[in-house]
């Protein structure tokens, strides 16, 4: 609504900047775990993002806190992926937050929504949360950009951002994140064997945070170990994000989780009205229990 304008009487709507307002205010917002962090921490994070198209997080979680990603990660591992972009020696386990809640930490960690606070509309939401297992063998991934995927030119800036978690320590040989600077900025061109290539070395713990539109690949494992990580991509709230959380993820597990998870599991409006169910705000869905399915006879 424009500052100093009459406010609305008996719900008349007389602009549409009113509906801003409407259906987006009918659940009391809540701050995000991103306020609590120094801004100056957060500006100096935001200027490697737009100097390099990432920035190297370090230390952000505990070893113990590793331990535990690490087994349930393994117990949820199956076979290599389907193709040579998923890994054809790379395993891989999406639709995380429905099988167990060792992943939110990473998913609503203060630090991250810190820069997801600065680069994206409010009630941004999940695009994609997966554990990635590089076994040895494996081969470097084509390098890609995130956003790839949403039909807009570039240059442009990032429609979605990026965490890679390294839940096992990040080396030059065995499998981290390959990143090319600076090609956030870059046209519709390609990269090319000239363009300089840098490994995120990092030690466990650590994230790397990155743009959508920001090239980018797996690196090739030439060690004997396995190389796990988690990864978390976010997306603009007016987008379609890769995994459809609504139907993946149960109301029960959106009610057990953080406020600012169950924003980006899509329990939030963008307004005036994009998110809604029935008409209605829809966290309305989480006040009552689901409704049981009828029964039908043989």
């Amino acid at each position: 609504m424009n500052p100093g304008r009459t406010p609305r009487v008996n719900d008349v709507i007389t602009e549409l900047d009113d509906l801003r307002v409407d259906l987006a205010g009918r659940h009391r917002a809540t701050a995000s775990a991103g306020a609590t962090i120094d801004p100056a921490v957060v500006d100096s994070d935001m200027r490697a993002l737009d100097r390099d198209g990432y920035v190297i997080l370090p230390d952000l979680i505990t070893p113990e806190e590793c331990e535990r990603i690490r087994a349930a990660s393994t117990a949820l591992l199956g076979p290599p992926g389907r193709n040579t972009f998923e890994g054809k020696r790379t395993q891989r386990v999406y639709s995380l937050l429905e099988k167990t809640r060792v992943y939110d930490r990473l998913l609503d960690h203060p630090r991250v929504l810190a820069l997801l606070d600065r680069l994206f509309l409010p009630n941004y939401l999940l695009s994609q949360l997966q554990a990635i297992n590089i076994l040895p063998g494996e081969q470097a991934q084509l390098l890609h950009h995130d956003d790839g995927f949403y039909p807009i030119p570039r240059p442009r800036p990032p429609l979605s951002a990026a965490t890679m978690w390294a839940i096992d320590p990040f080396t030059d040989r065995n499998g981290s994140t390959v990143i090319l600077p600076g090609s956030h900025r870059w046209d519709s061109r390609q990269p090319t064997e000239s363009d300089a290539r840098v490994g995120t070395r990092m030690p466990a713990g650590s994230c790397v945070f990155y743009l959508g539109t920001l090239w980018h690949g797996g690196g090739a494992n030439q060690t004997t170990a396995p190389r796990l990580a988690v990864t978390a991509q976010y997306c603009e709230p007016w987008l379609r994000p890769q995994e459809a959380y609504t139907l993946s993820t149960s109301r029960d597990t959106a009610r057990t989780v953080s406020e600012d998870i169950r924003r980006m599991l899509g329990y939030s409006i963008h307004p005036p009205f994009m998110g809604a169910v029935d008409g209605m705000h829809p966290k309305r869905l989480l006040e009552t229990p689901a409704p049981a399915i009828p029964q039908t006879g043989a």
